[in-house]
């Protein structure tokens, strides 16, 4: 083969190795790094730089990434753990932590394996606020100890550049014992409250019988009353009447008797009712005094007669 052929030959497969070569190069520089991650770059075993989401570059060969972070919201289990409550009452509880990476440098140069040690402290701080509370005071007050969970862990957890955004208590479960007697309670609660309401019932059939009762008498008082003003009334009314038709009876033989024939009227009227009495008095006597005049009925009514004729004559006179 001729020297300048083999020269040429050797130069393009020097190129071609080069260009393959800085290929290499670019390709192992220029980084992507997916969004809500984070990579930490170190340089000869250094902590150089904190890589965010986006486009990155690092220098080959001498930059590598140590650490891949995700800064997404990181749900872990918290494993099921005795614990004592203040009473000594003896729990199992399991939990779930939730939690992201806020410090990427932390969270690798902090501590070994974070998700391990923020577990780790969540048990621990759970354990420590449920010695601070009695066994009833765990049921009620769930969202108490919750938060108090979180606050101690992020306390403690800052230098590992976590936070701790909430913390939940899936399950507490007492000892066997404890859920009967609470059980026990339970329906001793039920008997109690069954017994309240039913009692309140009868209170309060008793208190409305008795407002029914209550109202018919005063119904029955308003009715007596409103038919003795009734009665009064047409009483009073009735008087009124017969007063005003005395009234006009009188006041009619008033005017009548100013009259010439109304005082005959009067005269015979009054001779008429002397005549009845001596009538009477004749049956009912045992002793009879009669005039001297005579003592038949025709004397009676001559005698009525000159009674009436001398009350005229007065008149007259």
């Amino acid at each position: 083969m001729d020297p300048v052929t083999e020269i040429l030959n050797l130069l393009f497969n020097i190129e071609v190795v080069l260009l393959i070569f800085v290929i290499i190069v670019l390709k192992s520089g220029i980084k992507f790094v997916p969004q809500n991650k984070a990579w930490v770059v170190e340089r000869f075993g250094k902590y150089q730089s904190t890589k965010e989401a986006g486009l990155n570059f690092i220098v080959p060969f001498i930059d590598r990434i140590s650490a891949d972070r995700s800064l997404k919201e990181q749900a872990v289990d918290v494993p099921s753990q005795s614990a004592i409550t203040k009473d000594n009452i003896s729990l199992i509880v399991d939990g779930v932590l939730y939690f992201r990476v806020l410090d990427p440098y932390k969270a690798t140069y902090g501590v070994d394996d974070y998700i391990f040690a923020v577990t780790q402290l969540a048990q621990t701080t759970m354990r420590s606020e449920l010695g601070k509370m009695e066994l009833d005071k765990t049921f009620e007050e769930r969202d108490v100890l919750n938060t108090n969970i979180v606050t101690a862990i992020n306390s403690a957890s800052d230098p590992w550049g976590i936070q701790v955004l909430r913390y939940e208590i899936k399950d507490i479960v007492p000892p066997q014992s404890v859920m009967e007697a609470m059980e026990a309670q339970m329906k001793a609660e039920r008997v109690k409250r069954a017994q309240i309401l039913e009692s309140e019932g009868d209170r309060q059939s008793a208190i409305n019988v008795a407002e029914g009762k209550k109202q018919a008498q005063v119904l029955a008082a308003e009715a007596d009353k409103t038919e003795q003003i009734l009665n009064a009334e047409g009483e009073a009314q009735a008087i009124i009447a017969v007063a005003d038709a005395q009234a006009d009876a009188l006041r009619k033989v008033g005017e009548a008797a100013d009259t010439v024939q109304g005082q005959k009227a009067i005269q015979l009227d009054l001779a008429t009712k002397a005549i009845a009495a001596k009538e009477a008095i004749a049956k009912e006597s045992s002793v009879v005094l009669l005039p001297d005049s005579g003592t038949d009925a025709s004397s009676l009514v001559a005698q009525g007669m000159s009674i009436i004729n001398s009350l005229n004559s007065k008149q007259k006179g």
